[in-house]
């Protein structure tokens, strides 16, 4: 059976090049932003500028922020809520990840994975360029800070990747952050895994810091990566031992969470060394 079709829920500008590198070396070196762009309370619309079809059913959206230099405002591991309309006309409200930071100037983008019963899916797919967005946030429990661990371990599932490419991405670009990541992420074939070359990029740039093990439940005939499901001895080779000083996240379907749940209970993770996004 296929890993997530077995798991059956829908898992789910161009600004001056001076101007963005200052901006994103003061957010890092100094922790301060600029007022963010989001209402925690009321929904604000975002015009759709860039939609890039990365495979059949995923594309990536880029949305402008109100002025060139603007942030989104969204902390680290946290998330916004979408409002659309499904195929029948009703409203719907489903929570979403960016793939962006705040040093990210100017727009924000998300990577959507789109189902053919999904109705925020059917919103996304019809969603043309010029059209407009309505977002609510920030929202989520994760809080972040430098140094609160020494290594995160990290299980992800289809497109539970993006809190975990979010929180992997702010910490490997903080050159004041020195949190080693291991990230084990698994999919149903390879053409379903999301972000793989900036994900790759990302280990290739920072080879001490973060690794990545890929997992498919169908893989091609030239596979060196996991077979199957994420199982214990998974999690035991390619993620940081039970200890105080480490966490592991988890982001999936939920029947996936509670495998990984129990995983982890069996291997010794305290309640308190893990979170579920």
């Amino acid at each position: 059976m296929e890993i997530l079709e077995s798991y059956g829920v829908e898992t789910v500008g161009i600004a001056v090049a001076v101007v963005a590198v200052a901006a994103g070396a003061a957010y890092f070196y100094f922790g301060k932003k600029s007022k963010g762009s989001l209402d925690p309370e009321n929904f604000k619309d975002f015009k759709l500028v860039v939609k890039n079809q990365l495979s059949h059913n995923v594309a990536k959206f880029r949305f402008a922020l109100r002025t060139p230099t603007s942030v989104l405002g969204l902390p680290i591991g946290q998330h916004i809520s979408c409002r659309g309309k499904d195929n029948v006309g009703e409203e719907v409200i489903k929570p979403y990840t960016p793939t962006t930071l705040d040093s990210d100037l100017g727009y924000f983008e998300l990577v959507i994975k789109m189902y053919p019963q999904g109705r925020m899916s059917h919103h996304f797919r019809e969603m043309r360029v010029g059209d407009y967005l309505s977002v609510k946030g920030p929202k989520g429990r994760f809080k972040y800070q430098v140094g609160q661990v020494r290594a995160f371990g990290m299980l992800a599932g289809g497109s539970g990747i993006t809190p975990m490419f979010q929180v992997t991405r702010a910490i490997l670009e903080n050159p004041t952050d020195k949190t080693k990541v291991h990230l084990i992420y698994a999919n149903v074939t390879y053409e379903d895994i999301l972000l793989k070359e900036e994900l790759d990029s990302l280990a290739r740039n920072y080879p001490d810091r973060f690794q990545i093990y890929y997992v498919l439940n169908q893989p091609p005939d030239e596979w060196n990566g996991g077979v199957g499901f994420v199982s214990k001895e998974m999690i035991k080779a390619h993620c940081p031992a039970p200890a105080s000083d480490i966490q592991i996240l988890r982001c999936g379907p939920p029947p996936m969470n509670k495998a990984m749940a129990a995983h982890l209970d069996d291997l010794g993770y305290t309640k308190e060394m893990q979170f579920q996004f």
